[in-house]
């Protein structure tokens, strides 16, 4: 049982202990005022008055009022009083339930209903839900992503299990094309390095018979246009197994179509507002209007994550805008940020792979973020540029319109 069952338990078991308290006590209570007695008392003093033994339906505890007899048999509570020379019998109860204690029981009981079925509701729409997340979340981090999620219809959680579970396939699509790139990989530089070990080889012969005299003076220069030849491709292997390594993850899918501008810096400015101000930089959006424009609207984003991202990480931390702009049949949006970027004859190369400028001192990072900016926008029939400009160092988006 877990703890939201358990604190469940306790809140009904406690409202019905309070409900008997209440009951306890109201009984209690009226065991020691004796209302019967005194209704017994004003029976009496009209009996004695009247000599005629008044009507017993204006009575509440008073069940019964006869002559007493001590051959008739009474099971119930009763008393008896000599009345102007004459014995009566008086029978009551001691407990009668009046309305309000009749009422006051059944609203406990609705009370009681209500508080199971809020319970149960709320356990079958959200607590089971958030404990199946739980358990995913779990596995994710475990690396199983192999398990997939229940469809979940609540409202509450159905589209987030949802989109856990399209993060759970990507990231197993992913982790399976990341073996087999890596096997591809290995293959790949375990047949180039083979194949470098003939020319090698074939090296290591020249150069013996060489070092050794074995060719005439009008063979060496075949001989060295042999080990020149082998050389050639020797490098063109080595050059093969770097641009191996730099193909590697790096190959990222684009599906271009049609999106608003409005939409991307929507979810920029809500996702980086408060995460500003809690870094006390001045950050503001600035759309001069929204148009159609051509590529991938999620990869958009990501450009402009991180081109933020290096202006809060490399930046004075001073300020942060973006602004849009038109130029020909394209749309540009600005990220300009305080402070001074890389040198001028650094610029050339912020976009080359793992390449960092002089700025990037002892902070963390890959050198990959522009360079993979400037892939993506390349796949999207777009560009990325980078200035100085008026102190401030500004990134360019370049985006084509519909």
């Amino acid at each position: 049982m877990n703890k939201y069952k358990i604190r469940a338990v306790i809140v009904i078991a406690a409202e019905i202990l309070l409900i008997a308290m209440v009951n306890l006590i109201l009984h209690k209570k009226n065991a020691e005022d004796r209302p019967y007695m005194v209704e017994i008392k004003r029976a009496a003093d009209i009996i004695e008055e009247t000599g005629r033994i008044p009507d017993i339906d204006g009575y509440t505890y008073v069940t019964d009022i006869s002559k007493f007899n001590s051959q008739e048999q009474e099971t119930g509570d009763y008393k008896v009083y000599e009345i102007n020379g004459t014995l009566y019998r008086f029978v009551y109860t001691v407990y009668k339930y009046n309305k309000i204690f009749i009422v006051f029981n059944i609203c406990t009981c609705i009370l009681i209903f209500i508080s199971i079925s809020i319970f149960i509701y709320f356990y079958v729409t959200l607590v089971k839900p958030f404990n199946r997340m739980q358990a995913l979340t779990k596995e994710l981090a475990k690396g199983n992503l192999s398990t997939p999620v229940k469809a979940e219809k609540s409202r509450y959680y159905g589209d987030f299990l949802w989109g856990m579970d399209m993060l759970r396939e990507k990231l197993e699509q992913d982790k399976i094309r990341e073996y087999e790139l890596l096997k591809e990989k290995k293959t790949l530089i375990l047949s180039m390095t083979h194949d470098i070990k003939t020319p090698l080889a074939a090296m290591d012969l020249y150069v013996r018979a060489l070092s050794d005299n074995l060719y005439e003076e009008d063979k060496k220069e075949s001989i060295l246009d042999g080990i020149s030849k082998n050389l050639k491709e020797i490098n063109n292997y080595v050059n093969g197994i770097a641009k191996a390594s730099k193909e590697d993850a790096m190959d990222v899918v684009v599906n271009n179509g049609e999106f608003y501008i409005k939409n991307v810096l929507d979810v920029i400015r809500k996702y980086y507002m408060e995460k500003m101000s809690l870094l006390h930089i001045d950050f503001s959006v600035d759309m001069q209007e929204n148009c159609l424009v051509y590529g991938d609207e999620d990869r958009t984003v990501e450009v402009l994550q991180n081109v933020i991202e290096n202006a809060v990480k490399y930046g004075d931390g001073g300020y942060i805008t973006i602004t849009t702009g038109e130029e020909d049949d394209c749309r540009l949006i600005t990220v300009c940020n305080s402070g001074k970027g890389p040198g001028e004859d650094e610029m050339l190369h912020i976009f080359d792979s793992f390449y960092r400028g002089s700025n990037s001192g002892n902070l963390g990072g890959s050198g990959m973020g522009l360079y993979i900016c400037k892939k993506i926008l390349h796949m999207m029939d777009g560009e990325i540029f980078a200035e100085n400009k008026d102190g401030c160092f500004n990134v360019t988006v370049v985006l084509r319109k519909v």
